[in-house]
């Protein structure tokens, strides 16, 4: 086993031990920060002119920001459930559009918009985490 698959057995089984003991609302900063993660590989690997690279990161994020916007509430939290549907589309659509294009800066956008909704998420105070739960 070489250096780069024993890291990345790693980091899955790390990853998989923290999501095991993880309440709803961490799993849902953790997979803010993954998405977060994804989008600064992305770009990392469009300035490096690794482009295959860069369209797996991007995969990533859109599949982390699709598992977001599944796991909204739209009975409990309607009209934000339904805004925020409306921004995970959106974001979406910019990664695609910066993947065809190679656009940095439509990256920049959508990492924008996630560190938004994490800063909101991480103010929700301690006590109403189990209302989600």
């Amino acid at each position: 086993m070489n250096a780069r698959t024993a890291l990345g057995a790693y980091k899955v089984n790390k990853t998989t031990t923290a999501m095991e003991g993880a309440s709803p609302h961490k799993l849902i900063a953790m997979l803010l920060d993954g998405a977060l993660e994804r989008i600064a590989s992305a770009s990392g690997a469009m300035k490096r002119g690794e482009l295959a690279a860069s369209g797996e990161a991007i995969g990533k994020a859109i599949s982390i920001i699709d598992s977001l916007r599944v796991s909204l509430d739209h009975e409990q939290g309607q009209s934000l459930a339904e805004s925020l549907s409306a921004l995970y589309d959106y974001m979406t659509r910019r990664l695609l559009e910066a993947n065809a294009t190679k656009d940095q800066d439509m990256l920049g956008e959508v990492a924008d918009l996630l560190k938004q909704v994490k800063i909101a998420w991480d103010e929700i105070p301690s006590d109403l985490h189990h209302v989600s739960e």
